[in-house]
């Protein structure tokens, strides 16, 4: 009961602070309107986790009240004592793939024997389909070259963990789901630098090599060590396997902010612009991910499978390579953007499916013979 009077306060702080910024906004006030806000967006995240239908959106929330924050104070966000905080981006990515391969294992990858047509389809799906939505897009849009470049950039990324979680709660085929973004990530070295020298070069350099580079040393040798971690160390170090995934989400949260405060002069002029490609790469991506999957007469589970694990991306490596190339505040802004909607999208999704349910055929048969019991 404490708990629950606890969260109605801070829903009652949120709808004060909502009101207090409308009005402060309406009027000018900036001093008054951009604290308001954030505290809004705060509390709400906070409210949020005592309802179960709206825990999984609380993280994008605050994901929200970040970007809200830089927006208003980017002088927080850019350096620190003349210390540049880009700097800390892809050390950000290294552990947040560290944390990606202590939560994996050699077992992930033997799904590409229990199901090679399901993952090969998955993968060639995902770096297909993307890729070539986000250069559509990049070319119509009437962006920058370099802002363009960064919508190619996150669509020529691999997935990302979150997938996993969205396969999971949409009831999908999740060891499927875990293959093909394993797969798709050990390949991102050499498929994501050439796909975009081929679709990006036009929009701007492109230095095929050293992005080669730049994604060994931010996933692959990461996710070595965590591998090899988990293989030395798996059950032995409890506090970690619970810790990893909240400096995951802390990571994401600071790379995003940073991004935000480089960026902030043009996410003011084009933000509203490419927030709405953004969002029709990613819903795109769901849709086209699960026709291929019915193209190839799947299973709804692995049809469902297909959707997530094309849509979603790894927006945390695409804002390292945009940072590695030096254009963070241009080419890391569409990944910006990607991420934290992806997880909205995703979650809605997800939640959609989890109520609707498989046909007989597709249900393991150990789960249902939970639920006849």
């Amino acid at each position: 009961m404490r708990q629950f009077s606890f969260y109605k306060v801070i829903l009652l702080m949120a709808i004060v602070a909502a009101l207090l910024s409308i009005w402060a906004y309406s009027t000018a006030r900036q001093s008054i309107w951009a604290p308001s806000l954030i505290i809004c967006l705060l509390s709400t995240a906070i409210s949020f986790r005592a309802t179960k239908s709206l825990r999984g959106y609380a993280y994008s929330m605050m994901i929200f009240a970040m970007v809200a924050t830089a927006l208003c104070y980017p002088q927080y966000f850019v350096s620190v004592k003349g210390f540049p905080l880009a700097e800390l981006i892809t050390p950000l990515i290294q552990v947040i793939m560290f944390g990606m391969g202590t939560s994996m294992s050699v077992q992930d990858f033997v799904g590409v024997i229990k199901h090679p047509k399901g993952v090969f389809i998955g993968v060639v799906s995902h770096f297909i389909i993307m890729p070539c939505v986000g250069f559509l897009l990049a070319n119509a849009s009437g962006f920058s070259p370099e802002i363009a470049a960064g919508i190619i950039l996150i669509g020529c990324s691999p997935n990302g963990m979150a997938s996993n979680v969205m396969s999971y709660m949409a009831k999908a085929n999740l060891p499927l789901s875990i293959t093909i973004t394993a797969v798709s990530t050990l390949l991102s070295p050499l498929v994501t630098p050439m796909l975009m020298k081929m679709l990006a070069g036009a929009f701007v350099e492109i230095h095929l090599l050293d992005m080669m580079w730049d994604i060994l040393k931010m996933v692959i040798l990461p996710i070595g060590a965590g591998l090899l971690f988990n293989r030395l160390f798996h059950g032995k170090v409890k506090w970690l396997d619970d810790f990893m995934p909240k400096i995951s989400m802390a990571g994401i949260a600071i790379i995003i902010a940073i991004i935000t405060a480089a960026g902030r002069d043009s996410l003011l002029t084009i933000g509203p612009q490419l927030l709405l490609l953004v969002l029709i790469h990613n819903l795109t991506g769901y849709f086209l991910g699960y026709s291929c999957g019915r193209l190839f007469r799947m299973s709804e589970r692995d049809c469902r499978t297909m959707a997530i694990e094309v849509g979603m991306q790894n927006g945390g490596l695409a804002s390292g390579i945009a940072k590695e190339m030096g254009k963070l505040a241009t080419v890391g802004l569409a990944p910006a953007i990607f991420g934290p909607l992806m997880n909205i999208t995703g979650s809605l999704l997800a939640s959609y499916w989890q109520h609707k349910p498989l046909p007989n055929s597709d249900v393991d048969p150990e789960t249902l013979a939970e639920v006849k019991n």
